[in-house]
């Protein structure tokens, strides 16, 4: 009797976006695992899924900003599929703008727990500090224990509450507000 090894399962693979953006391909991928995770419930912020056309125009917005680092985006794929998608813009507001503001993190159900979160955290992160960052904020809704394990690992520190922010049909959950603070020293 032989015993065979596990199946093992691919590792997952960050890269930040390109300038020049990605394959049509791709947008549908992004645009399909953000629609699952959001019809599943997930708090990205939509309450529907986002259209094909919502999203090629994200990608295509994000992609502009990443040579003057005022954005970064970074897509995870194990093996050939995309199981997870983030990003950040750098703040408008003149007097916030040594800052950037991580919008969306999205993995895959069947890619949690296996590192991709982490990876495009990371990711991102040193595409802030390539870009000069001095702050690095998120917020995300109070119910998310595994994002919050996350973040706070990483070195985000909890800077705020917001009560019953997030509104989902009836229900309402508080948002968590983080930083992590890139500057030299601190």
């Amino acid at each position: 009797m032989s015993t065979r090894p596990a199946p093992r399962t691919p590792a997952v693979r960050v890269d930040l976006l390109p300038a020049e953006g990605v394959a049509e391909h791709d947008v549908l991928q992004v645009t399909s695992l953000l629609g699952r995770l959001v019809d599943a419930g997930a708090a990205l912020g939509w309450v529907s899924a986002p259209s094909v056309e919502a999203i090629a125009d994200l990608i295509g917005s994000l992609a502009a900003g990443t040579d003057t680092g005022d954005s970064a985006a970074a897509i995870a794929r194990t093996g050939t599929e995309i199981t997870g998608f983030a990003y950040w813009n750098r703040y408008a507001r003149p007097t916030f703008r040594p800052h950037v503001d991580i919008e969306k993190v999205a993995v895959a159900p069947d890619a949690q727990g296996q590192g991709a979160g982490r990876k495009l955290m990371e990711a991102l992160i040193r595409a802030a500090r390539h870009h000069g960052t001095e702050v690095v904020t998120l917020d995300l809704r109070g119910d998310n224990a595994a994002a919050i394990r996350l973040y706070e690992s990483l070195g985000f520190t909890r800077y705020g509450r917001l009560p019953d922010f997030v509104a989902v049909g009836e229900k309402r959950y508080d948002t968590l507000l983080y930083s992590l603070d890139l500057r030299a020293g601190r």
